[in-house]
């Protein structure tokens, strides 16, 4: 395919021959200094840059071979994606695994996509360098110090890119593995740019217009979709200015992101749930000392459930500092729908609450205020198209009964790289007796359970995480909610096979130890008093074991998902540490 003139890279070319000065994106970095020390880079120099990486990319790889990023968060790893892109290659981009950590996940991918080349920087050269050589590939691939190289010079003779066919899939965006094996998404550039004008349309209608001058505030990850369309994709595509920082800036000093929030016009951003229980806890008065939030276009809560609890807490919070609760925008979406499905808008009647006990037969039943489970309302997007389908049958569910989210649309994946058939099951899926209007297929199945109530859509949980316990089925977020309302740390809860072909609730929760109590192990035996009890009245379940450890204990994902099934494992294998041994 050739390049189309909405496509990223075009889009990111137009912008630097009609506003080449502006800023495009400012990083800033705090590894060396708590104040943050700033690079900035404008339209102009990230197409140059781009063009010039693309040129080095090209010497060591043809049109369609794989570019795996290994790299350290910053303005290198943006060259990286768009160059690569920009020279016909796949993008890979990936975490750097930490010092010491398992590479079992670097491992699969590599062998799963056997790139051509490796892009990186010096400071984690050597590291890098471990790696390949512990991959099993036949050929070893080229590793590139992308900060080695000259980019910031005007456009080198060499590859005419303007005549490349390029491939369908501009780059694999890998799944974190808390669930399985991690499997690379292939998503196209029809699929990016479609999705992100779902998001707009979404998140702003009409009003689309009036957010040009928008600034997108994002510390997460570069390898995770959320972080990627978010950080380096919306800003190019929307003409944003991105101020970006590192999900180790964040989680050193929250207060920095509800800062930039402030600080720079008309913010958007966006983050999962945790993070916004923690900017809550850890943000102080004195942080914001003089600083207005009100201006914030929009703040998305999304990759992880979306507890209202959260929410009213992050509202409540920062609403002396002019914060609106409507300013917080539930999302819901997947890797395999590009990153978006469907958001709602915060506010008093945006959550509902529903009995936890017809839930868990697949039943909806409302109930009253603090009576059951909360639960986010999403709107039904137009585009894409969602249904409430019964997995047995295939067939749309009514609006009163739980089923699985299917979702039909160009932001849809053509499925995963290189994986068999069996293991793209959930994509091309097709719909027996469609309703009127409904499209027989092909529907992404996105292993999510929902339902349709009233004109707003509902997200239950994940149909793998599900926990079977005595022949009833309970979802854990429910659980690690009831939890972190006293607790307020990580929480994990997971069923665990015993004798006579039972499973047992176990619950795993971190825990920051206290110096100002006399009695540590009273004030432990006092929170697990709180948390059985807890769990036992609004659940109706007995915690077989509960299991306090440290913060940073519980296994998760490159995204900070919990891993449930290795969690389980680790208890199985006594792994956990225990603060009350």
């Amino acid at each position: 395919m050739t390049m189309n003139e909405s496509s990223i890279l075009s889009m990111l070319h137009g912008r630097a021959r009609l506003r080449p000065d502006d800023v495009a994106f400012v990083y800033t970095e705090y590894a060396d200094d708590p104040a943050g020390v700033a690079e900035s880079v404008t339209w102009s120099q990230l197409s140059r840059r781009t063009l010039n990486a693309a040129r080095e990319f090209r010497n060591h790889g043809t049109v369609g071979d794989r570019a795996m990023i290994l790299a350290p968060q910053g303005m290198e790893y943006i060259v990286s994606f768009l160059g690569a892109m920009q020279a016909g290659l796949i993008a890979v981009p990936l975490p750097l695994p930490n010092r010491g950590s398992s590479l079992d996940r670097v491992a699969a991918v590599f062998d799963d996509t056997d790139p051509a080349i490796v892009l990186t920087t010096s400071a984690v050269l050597d590291d890098v360098g471990d790696y390949v050589d512990q991959s099993r590939m036949a050929i070893a691939p080229k590793i590139v110090e992308v900060d080695s190289l000259t980019l910031d010079v005007d456009v080198a003779a060499g590859v005419d890119f303007s005549a490349t066919e390029y491939p369908s899939t501009a780059y694999l965006q890998y799944s974190s593995g808390s669930t399985r094996r991690p499997t690379g998404v292939m998503v196209s550039h029809r699929n990016l740019q479609v999705n992100f004008e779902q998001l707009m349309g979404a998140l702003f209608g009409r009003r689309l217009a009036d957010q040009m001058e928008a600034t997108i505030v994002s510390w997460l990850p570069f390898y995770h979709d959320m972080g990627l369309v978010l950080g380096i994709c919306a800003p190019i595509l929307g003409g944003f200015r991105g101020v970006l920082s590192s999900p180790v800036s964040f989680l050193e000093n929250p207060a920095r992101w509800v800062r930039e929030l402030a600080q720079y016009p008309r913010a958007f951003s966006g983050a999962p749930n945790f993070a916004f229980g923690l900017a809550a806890r850890k943000t102080s008065d004195r942080d914001l000392d003089g600083l207005d939030l009100g201006g914030v276009l929009g703040i998305i809560n999304g990759a992880e459930r979306v507890e209202p609890a959260t929410l009213e807490r992050f509202a409540d919070r920062f609403a002396h500092f002019n914060f609106r609760e409507d300013m917080l925008r539930p999302c819901y979406g997947l890797a395999e729908a590009t990153v978006f499905v469907t958001a709602g808008t915060w506010g008093e009647s945006a959550a509902v609450e529903f009995d936890p006990d017809e839930l868990s037969a697949g039943r909806v039943v409302r109930c009253a205020s603090g009576a059951g489970t909360a639960l986010v309302t999403y709107k039904i997007p137009s585009s894409p198209v969602v249904r409430i389908v019964d997995v047995d049958s295939n067939r749309e569910c009514p609006p009163d009964v739980v089923g699985e989210i299917w979702v039909h649309g160009d932001n849809v994946a053509a499925g995963y790289w290189s994986r068999p058939p069996e293991d793209q099951q959930c994509f091309g899926a097709t719909l027996a007796d469609p309703s009127p209007g409904t499209p027989e297929g092909p529907w992404l199945r996105t292993g999510d359970l929902g339902f349709i109530l009233d004109g707003e859509l509902f997200i239950v949980g994940r149909i793998k995480d599900m926990l079977i316990i005595r022949g009833r089925n309970y979802y854990p977020e429910d659980i690690e909610a009831t939890v972190q309302e006293i607790t307020r740390g990580r929480v994990a809860a997971v069923s665990v096979p015993v004798k006579n072909s039972t499973e047992k609730l176990v619950t795993v929760v971190e825990l920051k130890k206290r110096t100002d109590v006399d009695d540590p192990m009273s004030w432990l035996g006092q929170i697990k008093s709180e948390v059985t009890s807890a769990i036992s009245n609004a659940h109706g379940l007995n915690v077989e074991d509960l299991v306090l450890v440290q913060p940073g204990s519980i296994p998760t994902t490159t995204s900070g998902k919990i891993r449930r099934v290795a969690t389980a494992e680790h208890y199985r294998q006594h792994e956990f540490v225990r603060l009350d041994a």
